[in-house]
């Protein structure tokens, strides 16, 4: 829908939920007859849920994931990290430009730019390659300064309360 105004939306902060609203927002966009790309940085898990109901019952999402099945410590990323996250970039900078999608969401971006796989320079890079009818979203905690100053909305997730604090883990359908 290329008379439509295309946006760079932002989802950040320490609360859970970022991932979680984009996929709406896909979801949302899918219902309308657009098409969606997604690339999820720094997660390699195939068994997540979203990336099973996409491959199921989404024809017009693709999703990549460019990172390993492992948590990453920060500040001591490995060359496979940087690797991954470099070559979702590269595909991320392919997909923006071809004017194909009418959305386009880079899941943990943000803290991919905070871990130092990549640069906010890259990122910036991407977000001016942005055709005018298609909407970008980042998500990821520690969206930087400069990311934010060039986004059209930020909705900041803030944790107020956590089950996580109360000893309660990971569960399937809710964090994954």
């Amino acid at each position: 829908m290329q008379n439509k105004k295309g946006l760079v939306l932002v989802y950040t902060g320490n609360g859970k939920g970022k991932t979680t609203a984009s996929l709406g927002l896909a979801l949302r966009a899918v219902g309308h007859g657009e098409k969606v790309y997604i690339i999820q940085f720094m997660k390699g898990n195939e068994k997540y849920g979203e990336v099973q109901a996409v491959r199921r019952y989404l024809p017009n999402v693709e999703l990549v994931q460019k990172g390993l099945d492992a948590f990453i410590k920060k500040g001591q990323p490995s060359l496979q990290d940087i690797k991954m996250a470099e070559e979702g970039l590269s595909l991320a900078k392919k997909v923006i430009s071809s004017g194909k999608y009418d959305l386009v969401i880079l899941d943990e971006l943000n803290v991919a730019v905070d871990y130092g796989l990549l640069t906010e320079e890259d990122i910036l890079d991407a977000i001016a390659l942005k055709p005018g009818y298609t909407t970008l979203v980042l998500t990821g905690r520690y969206a930087s300064e400069k990311i934010l100053e060039k986004a059209d909305m930020i909705s900041e997730v803030r944790e107020i309360k956590h089950h996580y604090a109360r000893g309660i883990p990971a569960q399937q359908g809710i964090e994954y």
